[in-house]
């Protein structure tokens, strides 16, 4: 029971490794970029609240879940491997989830706060940098990690929570963190 309880949350830890590699290096590595994610990333940072159809997202899951859980099972046995698949793909899932609501929601507390702020100061800001999105501990290892300061966003791209919808600009309660720039 143990086992498979540190197999699960090594799952969930090896989720937030692969978002920042797959983020860094498939997303934006310009060795990298002509990819499958590299091209739906591109067109997620041109377009804002572009995201990549959800089936093809579950295709390349059920992929990767089925490989993990086959060679896992190979090296540790099926129980181990299945629990780290199912921390993987739960934090995958959760991953989704939360990226969505980052573009789409204000951010409820503390978390959405920082992450609101760390995920923008990325797509806005500086691309090399924050390229964790649940996370910024892979950001501080491998010293990709920028403190936000205040984010200037297109006014093209401002998400629809940002601004008020009689006037197109920042709603008081963000004017502190994100402002808007262009016509």
């Amino acid at each position: 029971m143990i086992a498979c309880a540190l197999s699960v949350l090594l799952g969930v830890v090896a989720w937030t490794l692969t978002e920042y590699a797959i983020h860094r290096w498939l997303g934006h590595g310009r060795r990298f970029r002509k990819n499958p994610f590299g091209v739906e990333h591109t067109r997620h940072h041109a377009l804002g609240n572009y995201f990549a159809s959800a089936w093809l997202k579950a295709i390349a899951s059920l992929i990767v879940g089925a490989g993990a859980w086959g060679l896992g099972g190979l090296a540790v046995g099926s129980a181990a491997a299945g629990g780290f698949v199912f921390g993987l793909m739960a934090m995958y899932g959760a991953y989704e989830l939360h990226h969505w609501l980052l573009h789409v929601h204000p951010g409820l507390g503390p978390y959405g706060r920082w992450a609101r702020k760390h995920h923008f100061s990325h797509h806005f800001s500086d691309v090399r940098r924050n390229h964790g999105v649940t996370s910024p501990v892979w950001d501080i290892a491998f010293g990709t990690y920028q403190r936000p300061g205040r984010i200037m966003v297109p006014r093209k791209l401002a998400m629809r929570w940002l601004t008020e919808p009689a006037t197109g600009e920042v709603r008081p309660e963000f004017r502190a963190d994100f402002g808007l720039i262009g016509a």
